[in-house]
């Protein structure tokens, strides 16, 4: 029990760490969903994506996560912007060319992870959150 309370509390005072932890949370979350890793934090010159994965039915995914402590202030999800989107589009395409898989179906994901103060973390999948 000690031990849960003192990463819950590195984790909120940290909010590089705080990301990191989210992230591992959403990719495992998503691989018992099925889905598998390509790469995580992909960067290129339009910009960077959290996770790339491959769902069973063969389309790559592009997922975005956010992971706060609480949503006292705004729900997590609003912080995808529409700048955020094209950076993502963008850098998906680059993705598929330098990958010369540009003919394979893909879709953009949001995945949330609120931390809290107590309790366990609460996941929201937003599947094709966006179109582009």
């Amino acid at each position: 029990m000690f031990g849960l309370i003192f990463k819950r509390s590195k984790l909120l005072a940290d909010i590089k760490l705080l990301g990191k932890w989210g992230e591992r949370r959403c990719e495992k979350f998503l691989r018992k969903k099925g889905l598998k890793t390509l790469t995580r934090n992909y960067a290129s010159k339009a910009g960077e994506i959290d996770l790339i994965m491959v769902d069973s039915d063969r389309s790559i995914v592009f997922v975005e996560v956010k992971t706060r402590t609480d949503e006292e202030f705004a729900p997590t999800e609003s912080v995808i912007t529409k700048p955020k989107m094209d950076r993502m589009t963008k850098t998906a395409r680059y993705f598929l060319s330098a990958h010369d898989i540009e003919n394979r179906p893909y879709r953009f994901d949001v995945v949330t992870v609120t931390l809290g103060k107590r309790g366990p973390a609460e996941i929201r999948h937003y599947k094709n959150a966006f179109v582009k």
